[in-house]
């Protein structure tokens, strides 16, 4: 349900094995195109280890100050698979075994003609009043409470429940960006680049430097909700590009 209003987001990922290099994240950049897509703006990261104590402590302080929070990580099987019990600490309220969860779980490993044993139960364990995020890869859910929603760490499936969480979510504007690309290094062109982002406080410039072994260029990427002033944005922009140029080409 898309919105004029500018929805904000913040993601924490959860896991040791981020923080020791062992697993290369791809679920934040993977996040990051998907609310851009649907006009949510993802505001900040944080990455915390198998800590309850850090857990807690970023979910309070996320949860408070963006419309949706996204984790990933943590809701396995095994004893450091402490995130279900920290988001149920941060929220004030029991984890427990939810009944929909274990009749979806004990179903699927019926199936599969596996026991359904206390360490697999474990993953069907959320906070009190939460509700399950369908998992089309595995079964076993995540979850949302509150604003909220928990995640697996394993990249596909991520994918498949941020892919079953999004049409519930209030999404706003979609973001334009455009991208302009400047022969000259941004030593050039910072001073003037200024400029213009304080001329068009509506939009986002972001200048992203280039280097082909010889010489420097840069990319510069626009973002705004309005195509005007995106447009009115790239026109100094470009602008500002050709007097360089003009100014270069007669020293």
């Amino acid at each position: 349900m898309a919105s004029a209003t500018i929805i904000t987001a913040a993601m924490l990922a959860i896991g040791d094995e981020l923080l020791s290099g062992r697993t290369k994240d791809r679920n934040i950049g993977h996040l990051a195109d998907t609310l851009f897509l649907a006009g949510i703006d993802l505001k900040e990261v944080r990455i915390v280890g198998d800590e309850e104590e850090m857990i807690v402590e970023a979910l309070n302080a996320l949860r408070g100050r963006y419309d949706y929070v996204f984790t990933s990580g943590g809701i396995g099987p095994t004893h450091d698979d402490i995130t279900a019990d920290a988001v149920a600490r941060a929220f004030g309220v029991p984890c427990t075994h939810d009944p929909a969860a274990m009749e979806l779980m004990a179903a699927m490993y019926a199936r599969r003609g596996m026991e359904f044993n206390e360490a697999r139960q474990r993953m069907a364990r959320m906070p009190i009043g939460a509700k399950y995020i369908p998992n089309s890869v595995s079964t076993a859910p995540g979850f949302s409470i509150g604003n909220v929603h928990v995640m697996a760490g394993v990249p596909q499936v991520f994918v498949a429940m941020l892919e079953a969480l999004l049409p519930t979510l209030r999404t706003g504007s979609p973001v334009l960006s455009r991208s302009i690309a400047s022969p000259f290094g941004e030593g050039d062109i910072g001073t003037q680049l200024t400029a213009i982002q304080k001329a068009h406080p509506e939009t986002s410039i972001g200048s992203y430097p280039r280097f082909d072994g010889t010489r420097f260029s840069t990319e510069i990427v626009i973002r705004s909700r309005e195509q005007s002033t995106a447009e009115a944005a790239e026109r100094d922009i470009l602008a500002m590009i050709a007097e360089i140029a003009a100014a270069k080409a007669a020293t």
